[in-house]
């Protein structure tokens, strides 16, 4: 029996060949290792992060969360709510907060969800990855399974907005969150507590609609790692690692900038540093490659 068990929603980015597939499948081997059972949660839907707000109204956009909310408690009705994107937790856990705050807002949600044959409670905590590793595991049993410290490598912990607000995780700050930086720490990589740009919004989905905007504003992201020495940024959200990766090449080209920073999600940097190979940390998922990563999973771990 596992040592931890979760109900599990994996969000649309994280399916095979989607944007963060990697992200899935360096969760998976670093669950393995800390003895974590995710259990899926059955014929689960888009939480509506990305198109909930585009006039569909208020019912339809909580109504998708909420029957994730109620399919996890047909299917594993003790367990907690994990999801590891940004969007999804901070989508379903609106949803949950909101359905508690406006009872006739939850009938309404329950008369939608009756035609399914469903009815949701909400009555279980949503909880981002991150937050189950430092509240449930905690850093010291996190750091007992490094076999390869990432010695030598300068990372810059980079939160986003969507883990940081308006949540947030228990007993961080919201303008200067610093549990990146203590995982970073934990897998013997050196971190940068005053990387000034570790909350700020990457664009989101400006990056298609105002490109130019939100082009300026992951520059200034980059930018402050490599001001700061970093050779690698780490990231609990998969559209912050989509957009700041991906873009990079255009902003090289807008500006004459020449970055190439590998951006990395926590997962990955725990693979390695617990021995898993490149495969095992998805690692060719990359579009910057992180070299160093490569190099260090292909060692022999310490003994």
């Amino acid at each position: 029996m596992a040592k931890k068990s979760y109900s599990f929603y994996p969000g649309c980015s994280s399916q095979k060949a989607a944007s963060a597939s990697n992200y899935q499948v360096s969760v998976d081997a670093m669950c393995d290792v800390l003895d974590i059972e995710l259990n899926e949660i059955p014929d689960w839907n888009c939480c509506s992060a990305s198109i909930g707000y585009a006039g569909g109204g208020e019912l339809p956009r909580l109504a998708l969360s909420a029957r994730n909310m109620a399919l996890s408690e047909q299917a594993h009705p003790n367990q907690d709510i994990v999801a590891t994107c940004a969007a999804c937790w901070l989508a379903t856990k609106e949803t949950q907060e909101r359905l508690h705050e406006d009872r006739d807002l939850m009938a309404e949600t329950n008369k939608a969800l009756a035609e399914a044959g469903l009815r949701v409670k909400a009555d279980k905590p949503v909880r981002h990855m991150v937050e189950v590793l430092i509240e449930d595991l905690g850093y010291d049993e996190l750091g007992k399974h490094v076999k390869k410290p990432l010695e030598g490598m300068k990372i810059a912990g980079y939160v986003g907005c969507q883990t940081n607000r308006p949540f947030g995780v228990a007993g961080e700050s919201f303008e200067n969150p610093v549990y990146l930086d203590k995982l970073v720490e934990m897998v013997g990589a050196e971190s940068i507590p005053e990387y000034e740009q570790k909350v700020t919004c990457c664009g989101g989905a400006l990056a298609f609609s105002e490109p130019e905007r939100a082009q300026a504003q992951i520059k200034d992201i980059v930018e402050s790692a490599y001001d700061h020495g970093a050779e690698m940024i780490v990231t609990p959200c998969p559209l912050c690692q989509a957009n700041v990766e991906i873009y990079q090449g255009q902003i090289n080209k807008r500006y004459g900038t020449k970055f190439d920073i590998p951006v990395m999600y926590y997962s990955q940097l725990m693979v390695v540093a617990y021995g898993g190979s490149a495969k095992d940390a998805a690692l060719n998922g990359q579009v910057i490659k992180a070299r160093r990563l490569e190099e260090i999973a292909a060692k022999p771990a310490r003994r």
